[in-house]
């Protein structure tokens, strides 16, 4: 049995329906030629998706758990920038 794939970017599962175009990322995380979305827009759609079912929060609080969060992500771990 093959382990689910996940994004390297989010942690997306790499399902038939959210893989994207390039190996590793899913479609939220990279543009229609393949590119891993610049950090800021894969920060900002991240955040949105914890507000989405944290409604409590607001946008700082929600922006800053997802740069947290993104340091975990092996795309995003060695990076300093972008």
């Amino acid at each position: 049995m093959n382990p689910m794939a996940y994004c390297r970017s989010c942690a997306a599962p790499l399902t038939q329906d959210l893989a994207g175009s390039r190996e590793h990322f899913c479609k939220y995380c990279t543009d229609e030629r393949g590119n891993v979305k610049p950090k800021e827009e894969v920060r900002a759609g991240i955040a949105a998706w914890l507000r989405s079912w944290q409604p409590d929060i607001d946008e700082r609080t929600a922006s800053a758990r997802a740069e947290h969060y993104m340091k975990a992500m092996a795309h995003w771990a060695d990076r300093r920038e972008g």
